[in-house]
């Protein structure tokens, strides 16, 4: 069995590569509408959002990792291993999914990992299930309503911009600067969120704090990662988001980008853990058909549906035996 700190310091690691991934999983939700309107070049749409994704979650609380981290599962009876099988079940699924390009949901994987982690350790009963019931509603709601605001924002815009000559696209292209920086800061606030829950629970559950709450530092290295994350930047999910949905145009972008951006920061400022993949794509969703339902290349949407179908089963059955063999070997 490895000595405590050892342990410890492996399992921030691990919290702290699952940090970089997401943001490097992602960066696409972020930037890909803004690179493919042609409103910013790559490297500098990247960079702006890196910042933005370091200051959010200075910014507006740490609700989510509170429900992520204390509201889900008993904190104080769950393992480190518990916690350390979560992070590896979702690291490796993003992994999978980066490879062959398939946006899907960190979120749904943290989640999955934890469950399946946690009832094989200690059962059900360490399960808090009005938590989980917040969490589930979170992700699931989370994606509908995108895609019914990314349909309304969407006709709204081109009722406001009617008759308008082809200059305002420069208003568009120009707009989702703010758009995106705006998305970002939500994004960073809700996504790093879930690693400083995460950092956090390992703590309690080690005895190093007494209680749940989110040390300064934890939030400040959580921060950092998926800023650097974002900034290296997910290029194969960016073509994903940016020209397999349909032909992305300014007006897109900024649509899209303003439903997410208020989407995710509404749901971060109640504690809801969303998936940025899935509000993202399915605001897409909703401003192409918001023009013309056969715009919309749905066939690509039922890729990413069928990833979000598979991901909490997939890391809760490796999360699983992963916590049966570091339990054995803790």
């Amino acid at each position: 069995m490895p000595e405590l700190p050892i342990f410890l310091a492996l399992f921030v690691a691990c919290a702290l590569v699952f940090d970089f991934l997401n943001g490097f999983h992602d960066s696409s939700n972020i930037v890909a509408t803004m690179i493919t309107s042609h409103a910013l070049s790559p490297r500098l749409a990247l960079a702006i959002t890196a910042i933005a994704h370091f200051f959010g979650p200075f910014m507006f609380g740490v609700a989510v990792a509170t429900t992520l981290g204390h509201e889900v599962l008993n904190d104080q009876q769950v393992k480190l291993s518990v916690a350390m099988s979560a992070l590896i079940a979702a690291t490796v699924w993003n992994l999978i999914t980066w490879w062959m390009g398939i946006p899907s949901s960190s979120s749904h994987a943290l989640v999955g990992g934890l469950i399946g982690a946690a009832v094989v350790e200690s059962g059900w009963a360490v399960v808090k299930m009005v938590g989980l019931t917040k969490v589930i509603i979170a992700l699931t709601a989370s994606p509908l309503i995108g895609l019914t605001a990314g349909y309304l924002v969407m006709k709204t815009v081109l009722f406001l911009a009617r008759g308008a000559s082809p200059a305002v696209n420069i208003l568009f292209k120009q707009g989702q600067i703010v758009t995106a920086i705006t998305l970002a800061l939500s994004h960073g606030t809700n996504d790093a969120q879930k690693t400083m829950g995460m950092i956090t629970l390992g703590l309690v559950s080690s005895g190093v704090l007494p209680t749940f709450e989110v040390p300064w530092w934890v939030i400040f290295i959580s921060a950092g990662a998926i800023a650097l994350g974002t900034w290296m930047g997910g290029w194969r999910l960016i073509k994903t988001i940016g020209s397999k949905f349909f032909k992305v145009r300014p007006v897109h972008g900024f649509t899209t980008q303003v439903t997410s951006a208020t989407v995710i920061l509404a749901a971060s400022l109640v504690g809801g853990p969303v998936s940025t993949t899935q509000v993202v794509s399915s605001a897409l969703m909703g401003v192409g058909s918001a023009e013309r339902v056969s715009k919309v290349r749905w066939e690509t949407g039922a890729q990413i549906v069928l990833a979000w179908i598979t991901t909490i089963p997939f890391s809760a059955i490796l999360a699983a035996l992963l916590a049966i063999i570091l339990g054995r070997w803790t």
